[in-house]
């Protein structure tokens, strides 16, 4: 069974002519160091590497962060020490953790730079959170893990309950079990290749796990 699997990954590989259609974008993912939610950080960076992306992992601090679930991860940077120029998008993981960031000014002057360049920037669960407090979500359609709705509606943000939610270069997830759709959406934004996936429409919602939206 395992050949088939093997074949039809060559055959689909040489179809599409072996591109991966993020080489050459560079992807920070910002994460508490304490108490990510694993698949928020898991999911999204195996999609976006499996498509060419660099992805570098930020935290408070160098030795081993640990998530919810207790997966270990070793950041390559300290969030302090990011430099908005050399990434295409920043990806604020979610999980009890994050409220570290919540009230973080490095963090919010982070966020507030990346988008005045013109940066992609994303948070899941209660990551949007982060966005909401230095600005980023007033005016914007967002979403977040239901239970810190009011803290955005609190900053101006147009808070819609979706999976998954984009609005211009601003992606919100509600959660884990979006995390794919979460990544997918990121993936879209920092410009899949013509023809490859469906086009959405910014400001709308993405369909989530159920293929519903909330």
């Amino acid at each position: 069974m395992w050949q088939v699997t093997v074949l039809l990954a060559l055959v689909l590989g040489a179809a599409d002519g072996g591109r991966r259609p993020l080489e050459g974008k560079k992807v920070v993912f910002i994460l508490a160091h304490r108490g990510f939610r694993d698949e928020e950080l898991l999911v999204p960076k195996r999609v976006l590497e499996e498509k060419g992306a660099r992805v570098v992992l930020a935290s408070s601090a160098l030795d081993t962060a640990e998530g919810m679930l207790g997966t270990k991860v070793v950041p390559d940077v300290l969030v302090d020490s990011v430099k908005v120029d050399e990434y295409d998008a920043f990806v604020f993981v979610g999980g009890m953790g994050a409220s570290q960031y919540w009230d973080d000014p490095k963090a919010h002057a982070l966020v507030k730079e990346a988008l005045e360049k013109g940066k992609i920037l994303c948070a899941i669960c209660i990551a949007p959170v982060t966005l909401a407090n230095a600005g980023a979500l007033k005016g914007r359609k967002a979403t977040s893990w239901p239970s810190v709705a009011g803290r955005l509606r609190a900053k101006g943000a147009i808070y819609t309950g979706a999976h998954v939610q984009r609005d211009g270069k601003v992606v919100t997830a509600d959660g884990p079990r979006s995390a794919e759709a979460f990544a997918r959406e990121i993936a879209e934004a920092l410009g899949r290749r013509r023809g490859e996936g469906t086009p959405h429409r910014p400001g709308a919602p993405v369909r989530g796990p159920a293929g519903r939206d909330r």
